[in-house]
């Protein structure tokens, strides 16, 4: 029998930004797999996750949506906010490492295998090369080949076409991810938005470190005019490194103190290098953030059992067991006061 942990049905995502317990999982910009998006997204939805973060693809918003709704089949739960993610700009959350494996060498030893934190990369029966929707961008494999033949592909993503997309229906949220050079282009890209954001419950801007940041961040709160209904600027520290280990918080912990001190409208959620470290410095510091985004580190806890399930992991309930269970472990963790 599935054991689940026990959640106030009267909570909300809204509740938990107010109650600052926020916790959202990050699929992926980028990340494509299918099968796994809707097995996330399930048992993070059945762990008791805010928000279920993923690419503004039209299939994969359905399979996290499919996902979603086999978890509340399951169990009554609060229903968490599906969002999509777009970019004004080059990033590395926007693109796919690709490469010709006829060029390489014949005896090298494949370190970019190993490195890959998806399996993207094979060798073999013909699947020579990355697979493109297991691939999310992380770019380790990049500087790790002996030829320099990988090379990043940048992917775009239009989420103003999603107005007239059945899946509208389902998008609870929309984060934007930018650079403090690019005032121009998130204006450019917040009207292209305008049709979509009157369906929106939340707007989540995400930036990095830069010396120009603080009137970088005031400017887009300028540019935000009539202001979303909640705003979350999330401080993308380390992008994609929370499964390298508890050093890779530092930054995201560090941007975290440096934008709570602007005193900006909306809500601070820790993302780019969280792991299980971050809940527990960030009490210590007691920074007052309202959340922790998690990714990398988020899949990985869950990988293994990913890996042995099917399609529908809800029709294997041992294995959907033991990933609630491990998802929940971490989801009450930041339930717990930060």
């Amino acid at each position: 029998m599935l054991s689940l942990p026990k959640l106030d049905q009267t909570s909300s995502p809204r509740s938990s930004l107010e109650q600052r317990h926020w916790f959202k999982l990050i699929c992926g910009a980028s990340y494509q797999h299918l099968p796994n998006i809707r097995n996330l997204a399930l048992i993070y939805t059945l762990a008791g996750a805010d928000c279920i973060d993923v690419a503004s693809d039209p299939a994969v918003i359905r399979a996290a949506h499919a996902g979603i709704e086999a978890a509340l089949a399951i169990s009554l739960r609060p229903r968490p906010w599906l969002m999509i993610s777009c970019n004004d700009g080059a990033d590395p959350h926007f693109r796919k490492a690709s490469f010709d494996s006829q060029a390489c060498l014949t005896n090298c030893d494949r370190p970019c295998v190993p490195v890959c934190p998806t399996q993207a990369i094979g060798f073999g029966q013909g699947n020579d090369g990355v697979s493109s929707e297991l691939c999310y961008g992380c770019g380790r494999c990049l500087s790790l080949c002996p030829v320099q033949i990988i090379q990043p592909q940048e992917q775009i993503y239009s989420p103003a076409d999603l107005v007239h997309d059945p899946v509208l229906a389902w998008i609870d949220a929309i984060e934007i991810h930018t650079q403090t050079d690019r005032l121009p282009e998130f204006k450019a890209l917040w009207q292209k938005l305008q049709a979509l954001i009157p369906h929106l419950k939340l707007v989540s801007v995400s930036c990095g470190a830069s010396p120009n940041l603080a009137s970088y961040l005031h400017s887009l709160v300028e540019v935000m005019q009539p202001p979303p209904p909640l705003l979350i600027w999330q401080t993308d520290g380390r992008p994609m490194s929370g499964d390298l280990g508890k050093g890779a918080s530092q930054a995201t912990l560090k941007l975290a103190s440096q934008v709570l001190g602007l005193q900006l409208p909306g809500y601070v959620q820790l993302a780019g290098g969280t792991n299980d470290y971050t809940i527990a410095r960030a009490r210590t510091l007691n920074l007052g953030i309202a959340g922790i985004g998690f990714g990398g580190y988020g899949r990985k806890l869950v990988a293994k059992v990913l890996d042995l399930a099917s399609d529908r992991l809800e029709q294997q309930p041992h294995l959907l067991a033991q990933a609630v269970d491990l998802a929940a472990n971490l989801v009450q963790a930041v339930k717990s006061p930060i």
